[in-house]
């Protein structure tokens, strides 16, 4: 009897479907493989996993069929990624953070393609170790796109799960967070040649040596951090306040902790974003009760108001605004935040996305902007003329502010935040963590102060100091922090890392176009001649 289903039977043919080589299996397998290296990052920080993450993805896309497939593996793949790296603003965003990681992850179809080229069927040596170098180049382009702030800014870069890791972090200070997230995907393309190219093993253990020789040789020239002094710095973190009453009960709960810190010989204390509800100008009685806090302390006091307001220019709307407050009142020293959250602070184009309102807690009103990045300096004291560079949120993500800073003279880093709407979630301590890597870039101690936790403060080496203070915590903590002199690589030199990478694409491109150049043009296509005694009735046999 003729069976209908095959000589295997439909056993057969399900075992089939989940073979290697389906289109299924791969589809499902490859944003598996992309959301792996979310692991590398806080939380569970597990960052030796990033060495090896990508090598699930690129083998997959090593294999595929056609170069049109592997692109297709690097879409999907980066989907998973973006979705596992951002996973904590499904409360806020819901079903819409699938469309936008959609959207993300085919920054890496182009990827996928360069992957096949490089590393599919049995490349040359010389192949295989170009492909050392191309490889993550090309993944750094595609950290270089979507940094931008209308794509949601460069959070979840790969470098940056590196940030505890001291031989990153002297990476860091020489090339920024890029030559970091360089090394790291040059070791999983190493890895991923030793593994699968079996006449180029010796390229991916050569590799593997040469990314450990860099990090050691980086370690032994970068200068370090020089000590010039000391500084006291507290943080004021009100704890979590939510419900009715929240901005009043926020600002009563700072005001109290702040005053715990009298008699502790404090320079500057920090309070987190959006610890500040009115306008400190509409607001006299507020911005007395702060002056009032700062007498009692003995430093000036840095505030972060979130309201309605007029800027120096005369725009009206919601600014983030960062007030230093001395005992005299407010200072004048005032930093508007330039550098909103998509969604969370103002909708792209709203009006074809302002329908995301609907399904999250999306921003009603967009924030203004502010205009330029500005140094405060301290009320004359004991500390008095000690410069420092305020940053706001998700602005500490961001390697160029703070370069910026301390080329203009900032000799400490403060950024103040608040994660309350994703507490429990892997959010604050990813935040919390930008820290360290913003501090070995600059080689200046950074402050990361917000209202419910994680609030950290890191050395110029990027470096924790103390223990911070964990998410939920009501405290107010004073760190003395040692300040730096000097300039790193990365401050001196900025982006050079990305350009490098940039212009290594661009001379590949340029070799393949001139190779196609040169390659001999195909016989024309033309009907083949015919005889006197041949013709289309009587063709010759």
């Amino acid at each position: 009897m003729h069976n209908p289903v095959g000589r295997h039977g439909w056993f057969g043919r399900r075992r089939e479907s989940w073979s290697w080589t389906s289109p299924w299996w791969r589809g499902v397998a490859a944003p598996a493989a992309g959301a792996l290296s979310a692991l590398a990052f806080p939380q569970p920080s597990l960052w030796w996993l990033a060495y090896a993450s990508l090598v699930p993805w690129m083998l997959l896309m090593r294999t595929a069929p056609t170069g049109r497939r592997a692109a297709l593996e690097g879409w999907l793949g980066g989907l998973g990624f973006m979705l596992a790296v951002h996973h904590w603003l499904m409360p806020s965003l819901h079903v819409f953070i699938v469309v936008l990681a959609a959207l993300l992850g085919a920054l890496w179809a182009p990827w996928g393609w360069l992957v096949r080229h490089m590393l599919g069927g049995s490349p040359s040596t010389r192949r295989a170790a170009l492909a050392v170098a191309v490889v993550p180049s090309g993944w750094l382009m595609i950290e270089l796109v979507r940094s931008w702030e209308g794509l949601g800014g460069p959070w979840g870069l790969l470098g940056a799960s590196q940030w505890e890791v001291p031989p990153a972090l002297r990476l860091a200070s020489v090339g920024g967070v890029w030559l970091v997230s360089l090394l790291v995907v040059a070791v999983n393309t190493a890895l991923t040649v030793l593994v699968s190219v079996a006449g180029s093993r010796a390229v991916g253990a050569v590799g593997v040596v040469l990314c450990a020789v860099t990090v050691g040789s980086v370690g032994s020239w970068a200068p370090a951090p020089e000590q010039s002094g000391r500084v006291r710095i507290a943080v004021v973190q009100p704890g979590v306040v939510g419900g009715a009453g929240a901005v009043e009960r926020r600002f009563a709960s700072g005001e109290a902790l702040t005053r715990t810190l009298a008699g502790q010989k404090v320079d500057l204390v920090v309070w987190g974003e959006s610890s500040v509800g009115s306008d400190l100008t509409a607001r006299p009685d507020l911005a007395a009760r702060i002056a009032g806090l700062s007498r009692t302390v003995g430093a000036g006091i840095l505030v972060n108001v979130d309201a309605r307001s007029t800027d120096a220019a005369g725009r009206s709307g919601i600014f983030k605004r960062a007030v230093l407050v001395g005992p005299n009142g407010p200072t004048g020293e005032t930093y508007d935040k330039m550098r909103l959250v998509p969604f969370g602070e103002y909708i792209p184009a709203r009006a074809a996305l302002g329908w995301a309102t609907s399904v999250g807690r999306a921003a009603g009103e967009d924030r203004r902007r502010g205009t330029q990045q500005v140094i405060m300096a301290l009320p004359e004291g004991d500390r008095g003329g000690l410069r420092f560079g305020p940053l706001v949120c998700f602005e500490s993500a961001f390697p160029d502010m703070s370069r910026r800073l301390v080329r203009d003279g900032a000799q400490v880093l403060v950024a103040q935040s608040s994660t309350s709407s994703f507490q429990g979630s892997w959010a604050p301590p990813q935040h919390a963590s930008l820290g360290a890597l913003r501090a070995a870039e600059t080689g200046r101690p950074m402050v990361h102060a917000t209202l419910t936790g994680v609030s950290a403060v890191f050395g110029p080496g990027g470096e924790p100091i103390s223990g911070g203070i964990g998410m939920e915590r009501r405290s107010a903590e004073v760190f003395d922090v040692p300040l730096a002199r000097g300039t790193t690589p990365y401050v001196r030199f900025g982006d050079w890392v990305v350009h490098g990478a940039l212009a290594l694409l661009v001379a590949l491109c340029a070799a393949a176009g001139v190779r196609s150049l040169r390659r001999p043009a195909p016989a024309p296509l033309v009907p083949p001649a015919r005889t006197a005694h041949e013709s289309e009735a009587r063709p010759v046999r």
